[in-house]
């Protein structure tokens, strides 16, 4: 990655189906996921599902206005239901990888292909539009504090 991306927008949900809200900053705990947030709390529709990475989801703004070029679908970030949405971040390449959001320490875990709970929410052809651009599931390696405008930055790349 070249230069540094950054934090467009932040936003949480107490439950599954509840509207994200968009907050100016966030605590991201290690293990544990963003304070106040669905998985945070064990209340996320893939809680109960075995595995981890699910701590933060990121989404590159790029997708957002690409499915508005590319299929007509505009919506507000936060109906893609992610936590983070950034800018000038390549998120599909930090699978495996380190990097810091404002205070924290992530690691990428895999891709956060759409799914067909997000589109039931949102509108028919979102996940069609976002294949392969759905953002990115995380850890948080190590807490901190993530504001809109914090930068992000790759520690590692293997």
């Amino acid at each position: 990655m070249n230069g540094k991306g950054v934090v467009i927008s932040i936003h949480i949900a107490p439950t599954g189906a509840a509207p994200m809200k968009s907050v100016a900053e966030v605590r991201a705990l290690a293990g544990k996921g963003l304070e106040g947030d669905r998985y945070f709390n064990k209340l996320g529709t893939y809680s109960n599902q075995p595995g981890s990475g699910r701590d933060i989801t990121l989404i590159e703004v790029e997708a957002v206005e690409a499915l508005q070029r590319d299929y007509q679908i505009e919506l507000d970030a936060a109906l893609f239901r992610r936590n983070i949405v950034t800018r000038a971040v390549p998120l599909n390449h930090l699978v495996g990888q380190e990097f810091q959001v404002g205070d924290a320490i992530l690691r990428g875990t895999r891709l956060c292909e759409p799914c067909s709970h997000m589109e039931k929410l949102t509108r028919k052809g979102v996940m069609r539009g976002l294949i392969h651009r759905g953002g990115l599931r995380a850890e948080i390696v190590s807490g901190g504090t993530i504001r809109a405008g914090d930068t992000v930055v790759v520690r590692s790349l293997d």
